[in-house]
């Protein structure tokens, strides 16, 4: 699926993956492909994204995701490679 991580600054990361995990405001939760339309709000936290068995993090503020058809839209306040 593809990823994209998305600040007021500017995009800081655009790619596949087969598996993100997100820090939710009520827990951590994870979306894999054809995972189902949504929208939620994100916590201040890290995100782990892993394609093929190779992981990368991410630090992010607070924000919001929404997924649909197979991409996932990351909008945070702030972020960066962990």
């Amino acid at each position: 699926m593809q990823v994209e991580i998305l600040t007021p600054a500017g995009q800081v990361f655009q790619g596949e993956a087969d598996l993100v995990q997100l820090p939710g405001v009520d827990g951590l939760f994870e979306v894999l492909n054809n995972h189902a339309p949504m929208i939620a709000a994100l916590a201040a936290g890290r995100i782990k994204m892993a394609k093929s068995g190779v992981e990368s993090f991410y630090t992010v503020q607070a924000g919001f995701v929404e997924v649909l058809k197979n991409k996932v839209a990351i909008l945070v306040e702030g972020a960066q490679a962990a």
